[in-house]
């Protein structure tokens, strides 16, 4: 009998005769987050970690290995471990800003690495102290510029989210203001609620409690489009300043040479969990980026923000260490 006739036979077409099946682990998986527990990137793992377990069959095991530039030794420990599919990491934009902040790389932060996920990301937004006499961002341009050296933004360390997001509205509007770099994001916060820092440009996720609270005046979404959890605040590009736009992105990743059966699953399976837990995802103020879907897709991404992290740090007058 014909090849394609045993293949009909049997209820299969030549082209899922040829996949490979499924994977389904047999032990659980580790997932590394590279950073201290309770930030937005262990919390948005933590979220679709169960789903994704019950999913493949097997419990998804989060593990923090905090330390080093953007979360370097997290990702270094993911980088060399075998590539089975049982070690696979949670990581930030953290991923893409390393590299212009340490000279000599442990890994390659593309060629490392297999995409498994693009989870979200989560706007950023530029929170001031509400005793600072501005109510919008025309207001606070004004102020900065008619004290030139005078005010600073508060960091959340160098190379973070918080500290890009700062260079680059610095950048973008040509101000003379510099950073305080602070031991993270809640520690800037804090530096701008006390007064000691003009702004900080913070995730959603993280200034959402203050801003309710009343703590900090949200003045605009760093981006095209403004936030579903801050409708009344508006966007960069509704007030003319597309080119201000950061977001901290968070993204999961296999070590490079893992087999692309097992990618494959573990993709569909991160795809299937945000769907389920797309809710609790809303209000953490992840926002889906279902244009990235494929390894190939995810891994351009993260190479296309490289370069675009990179010249923000050089503007800055950072050099890789």
């Amino acid at each position: 009998m014909h090849r394609r006739t045993l293949l009909a036979a049997a209820g299969l077409t030549p082209f899922a005769a040829a996949a490979q099946p499924a994977w389904r682990p047999e032990r659980p998986i580790r997932v590394v987050v590279p950073f201290a527990p309770g930030g937005t990137t262990d919390v948005v793992a933590r979220i679709l970690a169960e789903p994704v377990g019950q999913i493949l069959g097997q419990p998804l095991v989060v593990e923090n290995r905090a330390g080093g530039a953007a979360g370097l030794v997290g990702t270094d420990f993911v980088a060399k471990s075998s590539p089975d599919g049982y070690t696979i990491i949670v990581h930030s934009n953290g991923h893409a800003i390393a590299p212009a902040l340490v000279a000599r790389m442990p890994f390659d932060p593309v060629a490392d690495f297999a995409g498994v996920s693009m989870c979200g990301r989560v706007p950023q937004v530029l929170c001031v102290n509400p005793r600072l006499p501005v109510q919008n961002l025309a207001e606070l341009l004004a102020l900065i510029r008619a004290n030139p050296g005078r005010y600073h933004f508060a960091s959340a360390g160098i190379g973070t989210a918080v500290h890009l997001g700062g260079e680059m509205f610095r950048a973008v509007n040509r101000l003379d203001i510099a950073p305080v770099h602070y031991r993270g994001g809640g520690p800037a916060m804090q530096g701008v609620i006390t007064g000691d820092a003009i702004f900080t440009v913070d995730p959603i996720a993280s200034a959402l409690g203050h801003i309710r609270g009343g703590n900090v005046r949200a003045l605009v979404v760093a981006g095209a489009q403004r936030a579903p959890t801050l409708p009344d605040v508006p966007s960069a590009s509704e007030l003319g300043m597309p080119e201000f736009a950061v977001d901290a992105w968070i993204i999961a990743m296999a070590p490079a040479r893992t087999p692309p059966h097992i990618v494959a699953a573990l993709n569909a399976a991160y795809a299937a969990a945000q769907r389920q837990v797309a809710q609790r995802l809303a209000e953490q103020a992840v926002v889906p980026m279902p244009e990235l879907q494929t390894p190939e897709q995810i891994m351009a991404f993260v190479r296309s923000d490289m370069a675009r992290y990179a010249e923000v740090m050089r503007g800055a007058g950072i050099r890789p260490e």
